[in-house]
Parts: C-alpha cells; sequence; structure tokens
C-alpha cells in the first residue's frame, strides 16, 4: 500500500509531515509511504534520519500552495504543487491514498475536480471529529458546503453512517439533525424540508440540539457548513480556554506544589478526547479516492495518524460501501 503525503502543507512543514510519515512505516512494515513536496526541501529534512528508501519515496513537487492562498486559483494556477501532482498519481493508480494538513479548501478543489464524486454522490462533504463522553463522533458537514438540500443531506447521513461504522467502530449509528429544539417543526424551512426527507433513514433519531453534542446523544450530527465549521473552530477553543482558567484559579489558591501538579494531571486526562493528534484527520466523503485532511497544526504524532487512517478507509473499502448504501 502506497499513502502520497503533502511534504509541503501545514503549518509546520516539511518537519511534521515528514517525521509523521517516517513513524507511520516504522509502525506498518507493509506500508510506503511517497513525500510530495520541493525534493531539496524533503531531501534535506531526511538527512541524518534512518529510513528505508525503498518504502519512503521522493517526488518533486517544486510549487506550493499558501494557507491562505485562493483554492480554486491555487489549484488552477500551481498544477506542479504537491496537492495537484499527489491528486495526479492518486487518480492514475500510483498510489492509494492522498494525505494532507494543508489548505483544506485547495485540497477539497483538488480532490472534487481530479478524483472526481463516487458514482451517485451529489456532492462530497468534509467532516470532523467531535469529542463526547462517549468518545469521537462525526460532525457534518464541516464547511464544504455552507447549504445543504435535503437530497444531499440524505447522503451526508448514509456515508457518515458508513464511515461511524467502519472506522470509529460504531455498530449501529444514529444520525440526529442539529436544529434550535428537537420537534419536528422546529427549524427553518430549510431544516423542515431535510427532517421530512430523512425521517425514515435507519438510525435517525431526529433533531438534536446543541447541548446534545457532547453527551453523545447521536454517532452522526447533521448539519450546513456554515454551522458546521463554527461548532469546529468552537470545539478547538475548548481546551485553551479551559486551561486558562484552571491556571488563573491555581493562581490565586495556595495550593501545595503536590496539589498543582495532581490538579495538572487530571486536567490533562480529562482533556485527553479533545486532542486531534489521535486521528489526525478526516477524509473528504463522497470523492472517488482517498483523500484525508487534516489541521493545519498537525504534529508528527497527528500526520501519522492522519496516514493510520487514510489505510483504515483503503482496508474497509469505506468507499465501496458508500456507494452500496445509496441504493
Amino acid at each position: 500500500m502506497i499513502v502520497a503525503v503533502d511534504a509541503a502543507g501545514g503549518d509546520h512543514y516539511p518537519k511534521a509531515p515528514v517525521e509523521g510519515a517516517l513513524l507511520a512505516v516504522q509502525e506498518d512494515e507493509s506500508l510506503t509511504v511517497l513525500l510530495l513536496g520541493p525534493k531539496d526541501l524533503i531531501k534535506k529534512e531526511l538527512e541524518g534520519k534512518e529510513y528505508d528508501e525503498k518504502r519512503v519515496l521522493i517526488q518533486d513537487a517544486p510549487q506550493i500552495i499558501g494557507m491562505e492562498e485562493s483554492p480554486a486559483a491555487a489549484v488552477k494556477g500551481k498544477q506542479q504543487s504537491s496537492i495537484v501532482i499527489g491528486m495526479g498519481l492518486h487518480k492514475a493508480g500510483k498510489c492509494d491514498a492522498f494525505v494532507s494538513a494543508g489548505n483544506t479548501g485547495a485540497l477539497l478543489a483538488a480532490s472534487t475536480f481530479i478524483l472526481g464524486k463516487l458514482e451517485g454522490i451529489l456532492r462530497p462533504t468534509i467532516g470532523a471529529y467531535y469529542p463526547t463522553v462517549k468518545g469521537f463522533r462525526l460532525l457534518l458537514d464541516a464547511g464544504a458546503n455552507l447549504e445543504v438540500k435535503p437530497e444531499v443531506a440524505l447522503q451526508f447521513a448514509k456515508m457518515g453512517q458508513v464511515y461511524c461504522r467502519n472506522i470509529i467502530g460504531v455498530e449501529s449509528p444514529t444520525v440526529g439533525l442539529l436544529n434550535v429544539g428537537e420537534e419536528d417543526e422546529k427549524g427553518t424551512e430549510e431544516l423542515k424540508a431535510i427532517h421530512k426527507h430523512i425521517k425514515d433513514l435507519p438510525g435517525f433519531i431526529g433533531n438534536v440540539e446543541g447541548k446534545d453534542i457532547l453527551s453523545g446523544k447521536a454517532d452522526v450530527y447533521l448539519t450546513d457548513g456554515l454551522v458546521g465549521n463554527i461548532l469546529l473552530k468552537f470545539g478547538e477553543s475548548i481546551p485553551a480556554t479551559i486551561m486558562k482558567l484552571v491556571e488563573r484559579a491555581v493562581s490565586k489558591l495556595d495550593l501545595e506544589v503536590e496539589e498543582i501538579v495532581a490538579a495538572q494531571k487530571i486536567l490533562k486526562t480529562a482533556l485527553a478526547p479533545f486532542n486531534y493528534e489521535r486521528v489526525g484527520g478526516v477524509p473528504f466523503l463522497g470523492v472517488n479516492g482517498v483523500s484525508i485532511v487534516g489541521h493545519g497544526g498537525s504534529s508528527p504524532l497527528a500526520i501519522k495518524n492522519m496516514i493510520k487512517s487514510a489505510v483504515s478507509c483503503i482496508e474497509n473499502d469505506v468507499n465501496g460501501k458508500i456507494v452500496s448504501s445509496l441504493n
């Protein structure tokens, strides 16, 4: 299995993607990684590191797509970038998946334009892992589609269930539609139309509210990309905010060193479910390939887990099961 890794993507390239790729091949002896980016930059990062040159390959991609660049313009104008070349190689069957912590919009555009959509898919979607008291669950859509039509929402729900069942390990995934109330008639006309269209989907539990997310009332939280992206960014801010509040409280209390250490240990353990590094990234569901996107600040550990996610999607034939779920 060959997984292409964007060595020129994210806030910490090439160090994080290169080190993450090396961690991945160390753990999985059947895996080969293909590092894409400016060749000299990658080779310099690999200097002094031990690795098997037959399992850690390099593909020169001299152009770099910045995190703030316009997605469509970047993909069109930078044909020699790691994202465009990587997607082209994946399309041609030269690698089995592509992972990146780079420009999410550019990755979505390249995934859609180059890989195309799975048979029967109206629109691809990007999900996000959301921590709950039951473990990570899936939020769809997390920013790719700011408006979602009922027939598209139904496909998102089905794709989310396939992903939860095969990757997260939830045997019978439930779907909740994020709304301002639990009653069927609540919400905008668009939300009412979506509810009516997906109400017969096995596993659909109806409307859920914001208070139901962290408690894990559903396994797939269905919403449009506007609300989903706001929730995603809000969730990312929770750990740091809690840490600041605790630090402020500790400074006001006359605590012994042992008490401070114990409090820090408890807090670190409690906030572990919010650590994105544990899952690394999520795929663009609905594209005809395996394209995984991660947080821009991804560490080597996060990159390694992104690669593992790609391997899991391939081994569990997530795309084949998505197509089957549409019938």
